[in-house]
C-alpha cells in the first residue's frame, strides 16, 4: 500500500523511510512560523528564557516571525508588542517581516511555500502553503515546542482526499467551491485529518483560488490542506525556495479515510449566513438584503484575481451612498501589482477605500460595525463580534458579490454584472 504526500512529508522530517497514519513520531520542522500577537509570541519568548532557559534558538535561519496585526498601531502597549518582537528577533538572528502584509500570504512570497517541506506555527491559516504541496500545520500553543527544541511530537494525521471536477461558471469563485465542500461534506468532515485536494478541477483553479481554499481548510475540521503540486504552482514556489527539497507526491494506492467528488461546472455563488461558518446557502436565497459594509481582504481573500473582478464589476460604476467598502490587498506585493495594472485607481474611482494590507480588518479592529449592521465579507469567519458589534451579521462570499452588493447596498448576484 502506497503513501501521501503527508506522509511522506512526515517521513522525511522524522529521519525515518516511512511512516502511516497513527504512527507517534518526533519530527523536525523545517521552518517554524509564527506573527506577533498579545498572550502569543510574547509569552513563548519569556518561557524559552524564564522556564526553559533559552537564550537563543538554534538555526535561527528555520524561523519567522511577521508584524501583520495591530498594523499600523493605536496604542501605546501594541507599539511595546512589536518593540519586543523586534529586540527578540534581533537577539535570535531570526527574520522579521514587518509591514509587508498578511503573514501567510507572506510566507509564500519569500519561500516558506517550500514544496516538501514540513511548516508550524500557531495559526491554522498557514494550511494555505499546502497549495505549493507544503505541510503548513497550526499547532496552536503547543507551537511553543518548537522554540524550545528541535523536533515536535506529533501523530501523523489521516487524510481526506477531495477530488474537484470540471471548471467554474463566470462568477463563481474558488470561495464558493470551498463554502459548497463545507455544505456537502459538513464541518467536522475531515476532523484532525488532512484534506487532500485533486482531481481535473484543479488544472482550471489559479493558484490563488487554490489558496483561498487551502487556508480555510481548518473550517472542515482539518489540520491542514495540501495539494500534489503542478508545473504552475512549481514555477512559483521553486524559484522562492528557501531550502532545496525534492517535491513529493502522494502514491496512487495512498491510503484515505474517505475520497469525495465534487463536480464544479454547476456551483452556484454562494453566501454563508452568520453566526457560524458552516451555515452555508446559495447567494440566491439571501439577494435583496441590505447591507452597509464590504470587506474584500484577508488571508483567504484579497489576492490579485480578487482585486481584478472586483475592478472589472465597479469600472464606470459607484459605490452606493452610504455603504462602506474597505478593500485591503492580501500583502504588499500584491497591491503594488494591483496598482501596476489599475485595479488600485479603478477600485478608488468608484468610491472604495484602499489599504495597506493588515489583518486588524478581518478581526474587527478597524472598520468595526456597530449594532444593527451587516457586512459582506471575503474574511474568515463570520462569528458573533468578529468585527464589531456582538448585534451585527457577517455575510461571507466572494469578492465579486462583495463588489456588486457595493453598487446596490443590498446582497446583489454578480453575475448580471459580468
Amino acid at each position: 500500500m502506497g503513501y501521501t504526500i503527508t506522509e511522506k512529508i512526515l517521513a522525511r522530517a522524522a529521519g525515518r523511510d516511512a511512516v502511516k497514519a497513527g504512527d507517534e513520531i518526533m519530527a523536525k520542522p523545517d521552518f517554524v512560523l509564527a506573527y506577533d500577537f498579545p498572550g502569543y509570541t510574547d509569552v513563548y519568548f519569556r518561557q524559552m528564557k524564564e522556564e526553559f532557559g533559552i537564550d537563543r534558538v538554534a538555526e535561527p535561519e528555520r524561523f519567522g516571525i511577521f508584524i501583520d496585526h495591530m498594523v499600523p498601531v493605536a496604542t501605546p502597549k501594541e507599539e511595546e508588542l512589536h518593540q519586543g518582537t523586534r529586540a527578540w528577533c534581533a537577539e535570535n538572528g531570526v527574520e522579521l517581516f514587518e509591514r509587508r502584509g498578511i503573514g501567510h500570504q507572506v510566507a509564500a512570497e519569500v519561500g516558506y511555500a517550500t514544496p516538501g517541506a514540513f511548516v508550524v506555527h500557531f495559526d491554522g491559516h498557514i494550511s494555505q502553503l499546502g497549495t505549493f504541496g507544503t505541510l503548513g500545520i497550526g499547532m496552536r500553543r503547543n507551537v511553543l515546542e518548537a522554540f524550545v527544541r528541535e523536533k515536535v511530537s506529533i501523530r501523523v494525521p489521516h487524510t481526506v482526499r477531495v477530488n474537484l471536477h470540471g471548471r467554474l461558471q463566470p462568477g463563481v469563485m474558488a470561495r464558493d467551491v470551498f463554502h459548497h465542500m463545507v455544505r456537502v461534506l459538513g464541518p467536522a468532515s475531515c476532523r484532525f485529518q488532512v484534506l487532500e485536494l485533486g482531481g481535473d478541477g484543479l488544472e482550471h483553479l489559479t493558484t490563488e483560488g487554490i489558496q483561498s481554499i487551502t487556508c480555510l481548510a481548518m473550517f472542515t475540521g482539518a489540520l491542514t490542506a495540501i495539494v500534489n503540486p503542478d508545473k504552475q504552482r512549481l514555477d512559483y514556489a521553486l524559484p522562492r525556495a528557501r531550502k532545496k527539497l525534492e517535491p513529493v507526491y502522494s502514491d496512487p494506492d495512498a491510503e484515505y479515510t474517505a475520497v469525495h467528488d465534487i463536480d464544479l461546472s454547476n456551483l452556484e455563488p454562494i453566501v454563508v449566513v452568520p453566526p457560524t461558518p458552516a451555515n452555508t446557502r446559495n447567494l440566491s436565497e439571501y439577494v435583496g438584503l441590505h447591507v452597509q459594509n464590504g470587506y474584500l481582504g484577508s488571508c483567504a481573500s484579497g489576492r490579485l484575481e480578487d482585486m481584478e473582478i472586483a475592478a472589472r464589476i465597479l469600472k464606470g460604476r459607484q459605490v452606493k451612498s452610504g455603504f462602506m467598502l474597505n478593500v485591503i490587498p492580501t500583502s504588499q506585493e500584491i497591491m503594488a501589482e494591483a496598482a501596476r495594472r489599475g485595479y488600485v485607481s479603478t477600485l478608488v474611482e468608484a468610491g472604495a477605500f484602499v489599504s495597506s494590507s493588515s489583518c486588524d480588518y478581518c478581526f474587527g479592529r478597524i472598520a468595526t460595525m456597530t449594532e444593527g449592521q451587516r457586512a459582506v465579507s471575503t474574511g474568515t469567519l463570520n462569528v458573533k463580534g468578529r468585527m464589531g458589534s456582538p448585534d451585527s451579521e457577517i455575510y461571507l462570499c466572494n469578492a465579486a458579490t462583495v463588489a456588486a452588493s457595493a453598487i446596490e447596498g443590498r446582497i446583489a448576484d454578480p453575475r448580471k454584472y459580468l
